[in-house]
């Protein structure tokens, strides 16, 4: 039990420093002058009040609380400063009515968790990542933001920046992998597509950078667990995507569920003051996650209520979802002198600020307008721009014989596998039912509508999840009458997301032995694999002629993939995560730190860091996905005109890149750096840059790259940011696994 804070003290001089500058600035801010104007009004429950969320009546994410009573009663005493999941202008507009009637209307917060889409839903997060296209990605979440804003939610929860490099956790679909360069590409893309020319347009909703932090990495891969690690490791892997949201502009913070090194994460002062709100000078606010305040007790990090919210309070948490830990504790623990008014203050005013910079003061109901609604959802051009997401989220991992793309003169074709059919499906995990699961085209459907000349048989063969292989004769036979199979095979969308942690990731069921089963007939097949995580398929990755991974793909997700099998666009996606050979590689990723006894080969074992049963290298590597033609990186000089820099110098390098096959296509050209010699240690490459390059068949460009200070510096054992003079290699391919062109160069004092 912790019976006092050591650094209470030193956290209320920093806030009081903090208002006593703020007083003098707040002259020449509009915004602090009217946060301060509202403030002197409240009374303390009204304060406390802010900093309580409270559950509309969507499907709950964690134990909802009992005594919650009459929730639109609580809203006009004042004692409420937002809600979630209630979706729809008529439906907000009730809960607004009540605010306005409060005393101080103070108007309310609606969030709601728009992590791929609103109406129309898009590829998940951890698919869009493959497009390693951020402007794609921004657009994206520019149309989900215009929607749910027309639709009265002006807080959005997400993006979920947490680096996962353990696909047995669920929650992998819902970030962007492993690597902490395209992590922060995409997650500062997601802020700016959310919160768009600014927090004062109607369709621009609030970005909350979730989970603070780590916990991507949860031992085990199991959802809530503890983390464990160095600060060095989080500094250099897992804070950077938190960084870059914050230097977006996002408005809010949400803290996670596990414990760091001991401490849970919505306890944590290094975290939330330390961290977010001193170093990083975040001025928006912290939101618990659900109930995550009261689940301290759990924990056992604090004996009661009363006692996780002083703990969560003085941490710097400064909104309560769900727990209802601030709104039935704060104000004795104020009374005893527990917790200060200066704490109370700092997290409501930055509470209001956000409800002043969105402009609910001036108009409470400005996101709550049934015209707008009505005109701004499922409109065709998002539609489309849905569909080019799924294009560049599927990752092409296998195209033997060059099986792909189908022609179009096929007269007969096997469609075989449980996801053949799947219409709800495709939308995934985190998904909204705005749209009632209509207008949404199955694989099947797709490819009627495309090509309705060619005869489709269908065979189920097997369901997800279960054992039995009733289906199995009708599967081969139908197979057996057709040109070309294509399986659609993989996981149901409650398989992955919170609290979807697999111990076995292998392909569900008997679906491997439904498609050995086919392939042995001899046929050509075409295995496409819808997941929310990277799965374990070895028998299918050695066997199956042409593998398509397509996660979840959202509204358009048939169209798109009949897109792709037809060759109506070429497909381009890389993969953002490794995906391992069996369970017991995991964790498994490309930025390692090398050994004393590297192995220099799969086949290197002997007193070696090595497995003696398996390969130490993944079944597909971070950065890898083909295309349906070839590019040659082409070793042409000057690659770079010289070999040594300052500390104050950039290094050009250039090459060129030619497509050598017959249909055009994108390349996405990684460029990786080592540090030699460090200390401490640094990974045996890291990505430091990329370009996407469309080419014609047969054309060939130069692309080039700038080496800046900020590739090569990293964090020392102090925890600066630095650089350290030696020998450096840089690295330039296809995948991680696939460099075509290296070079070092030096770096000098």
């Amino acid at each position: 039990m912790i019976k006092n804070f050591t650094k209470t003290g030193c956290i209320l001089l920093l806030l009081a420093l903090a208002f006593a500058g703020k007083s003098v600035s707040a002259q020449d801010d509009p915004i602090d002058k009217k946060v301060d104007s509202v403030l002197s009004k409240m009374t303390l429950d009204e304060k406390i009040g802010q900093l309580n969320q409270y559950n509309g009546d969507w499907e709950a994410t964690g134990p909802v609380t009992k005594d919650v009573g009459n929730k639109l009663d609580e809203i006009r005493k004042g004692r409420v400063g937002a809600v979630l999941n209630i979706m729809g202008s008529a439906h907000t507009k009730i809960f607004q009515d009540a605010a306005m009637q409060s005393r101080m209307k103070i108007p309310l917060l609606f969030g709601q968790d728009v992590i791929h889409g609103y109406r129309i839903t898009f590829p998940i997060p951890l698919a869009e990542a493959c497009s390693w296209d951020t402007d794609a990605i921004e657009k994206a979440e520019r149309i989900a933001a215009t929607e749910a804003a027309a639709s009265g939610i002006n807080w959005t929860f997400a993006p979920m920046v947490d680096i996962a490099r353990d696909p047995r956790w669920g929650r992998v679909m819902e970030g962007a992998g492993e690597d902490p360069y395209l992590g922060s590409l995409i997650a500062a893309a997601r802020v700016r597509g959310f919160q768009g020319n600014g927090l004062g347009n109607t369709d621009a909703v609030m970005a909350c950078a979730k989970h603070f932090a780590a916990y991507g990495a949860a031992i085990g891969g199991r959802d809530y667990n503890s983390v464990d690690m160095s600060l060095h490791t989080l500094w250099e892997y897992y804070l950077p995507p938190f960084k870059a949201a914050a230097d977006a502009g996002v408005a809010t913070f949400m803290n996670s569920f596990n414990d760091l090194n001991g401490t849970p994460a919505t306890g944590s002062v290094y975290l939330q003051r330390e961290v977010l709100k001193r170093k990083w000078n975040f001025k928006g606010f912290v939101v618990s996650d659900w109930g995550s305040i009261g689940e301290m007790i759990p924990h056992g990090y604090a004996k009661d209520n009363a006692e996780a919210a002083l703990i969560a309070m003085t941490a710097g948490n400064d909104m309560d979802m769900e727990s209802r830990s601030y709104i039935n504790n704060l104000a004795k623990l104020v009374a005893d002198n527990k917790v200060s008014f200066t704490l109370i203050d700092d997290a409501v005013s930055r509470i209001l600020r956000k409800k002043f910079e969105m402009g609910l003061f001036d108009d409470p109901y400005r996101f709550i307008n049934p015209g707008r609604e009505k005109s701004a959802l499922n409109l065709p051009e998002n539609q489309d721009a849905a569909k080019d997401m799924a294009h560049k989220s599927m990752v092409l991992l296998k195209n033997d014989h060059q099986i792909l793309p189908l022609s179009k003169q096929l007269k007969i074709v096997a469609l075989i596998g449980p996801l053949v059919k799947a219409k709800k499906e495709l939308k995934g995990f985190w998904s909204l039912d705005v749209d009632k699961n209509e207008d949404i085209p199955s694989l099947m459907d797709a490819l009627q509508k495309q090509n309705p000349q060619t005869q489709y048989l269908f065979s189920y063969g097997c369901n997800i999840n279960d054992q039995s292989k009733a289906g199995f004769a009708d599967a081969v036979a139908t197979a057996q009458k057709a040109e070309v199979v294509i399986m659609a095979m993989g996981e149901a969308p409650d398989m992955t997301g919170e609290a979807k942690s697999k111990s076995n990731i292998h392909l569900p069921g008997v679906q491997e032995e439904l498609i050995k089963a086919v392939v042995e007939t001899g046929k050509p097949v075409v295995v496409i694999l819808m997941s929310g995580r990277p799965m374990i398929f070895n028998w299918t990755a050695d066997h199956a002629p042409a593998i398509l991974y397509a996660w979840w793909l959202g509204s358009q997700g048939g169209n798109a993939m009949a897109d792709v099998l037809y060759g109506a666009y070429n497909p381009s996606g890389k993969l953002p995560i490794t995906f391992p050979r069996t369970e017991g590689q995991i964790p498994i990723y490309y930025n390692h730190l090398n050994t004393g006894r590297p192995a220099a080969s799969d086949n290197d074992v002997n007193y070696k860091s090595a497995y003696i049963d398996l390969p130490n290298s993944p079944k597909y590597a971070f950065g890898y996905g083909l295309s349906y033609t070839h590019f040659d990186y082409v070793d042409d000089e000057p690659f770079y005109t010289t070999t040594a820099i300052k500390d104050n110098e950039n290094l050009s390098i250039s090459f060129t890149l030619k497509n050598t096959g017959k249909y055009a296509g994108e390349e996405t050209v990684q460029l990786y750096i080592r540090d030699l010699v460090a200390q401490p240690l640094r990974p045996v490459k890291e990505l430091k840059d990329f370009r996407k390059v469309y080419l014609q068949a047969g054309e060939s460009r130069r692309v080039s790259f700038n080496i800046t200070r900020d590739m090569l510096s990293f964090y020392n054992d102090n925890l600066e940011y630095t650089t350290q003079p030696g020998e450096f290699q840089v690295m330039i391919g296809s995948a991680s696994d696939d460099i075509r062109l290296k070079r070092t160069f030096e770096l000098t004092n």
